[in-house]
């Protein structure tokens, strides 16, 4: 298996079976920026000019495209898990401030601080605890629950719970 500029692996289908495919190994680089770029596969398909059943055999057919594909979306997704961890838990950042001095112009350096984001870090910790940080939790409950169905209750059982109320009340 050769190897182009960019460390993306190239392979040649010698199949000899069925129609030649229209898949070429210079897709690689291509399809490497579409899928680091969050494209779906459905999305790349389309911009390549081929089906989803033709994108998921070459897919399953072509090592390096299947490869290239998946190493794209896991550099895209891991990408975006350091942008929201740095919000989650807040960064600081070198910059400069132009300010007028004197009617002259200066550039003053500065640190920018960005707070931690409340938005971010629920985020993160619903997707890396989801059993601790979900907004729905499931809880069990074993045991009898009872109800006080007052309806049921006769006239004379009604004036012997506000009696009971009552002395509770001022005793």
């Amino acid at each position: 298996m050769d190897k182009d500029p960019q460390n993306l692996p190239v392979t040649v289908d010698k199949s000899d079976k069925g129609r030649p495919t229209k898949y070429k190994p210079e897709y690689a680089q291509q399809i490497f920026k579409m899928a680091l770029l969050g494209l779906t596969d459905e999305e790349i398909a389309d911009v390549l000019g081929v089906s989803r059943s033709t994108f998921n055999l070459w897919k399953k057919n072509q090592f390096d495209f299947s490869d290239t594909v998946r190493r794209g979306k896991a550099l895209a997704d891991a990408n975006v898990a350091a942008s929201l961890y740095k919000r989650a838990v807040g960064y600081k950042y070198k910059s400069e401030k132009i300010v007028t001095v004197n009617n002259e112009v200066v550039r003053v350096p500065t640190t920018v601080v960005v707070i931690p984001d409340p938005g971010a870090c629920m985020n993160w910790l619903k997707n890396r605890q989801p059993k601790r940080w979900r907004d729905k939790q499931h809880i069990e409950h074993s045991g009898k629950i009872e109800t006080n169905d007052l309806s049921k209750l006769t006239t004379d059982e009604i004036r012997e719970r506000l009696a009971k109320l009552k002395a509770e009340k001022n005793g």
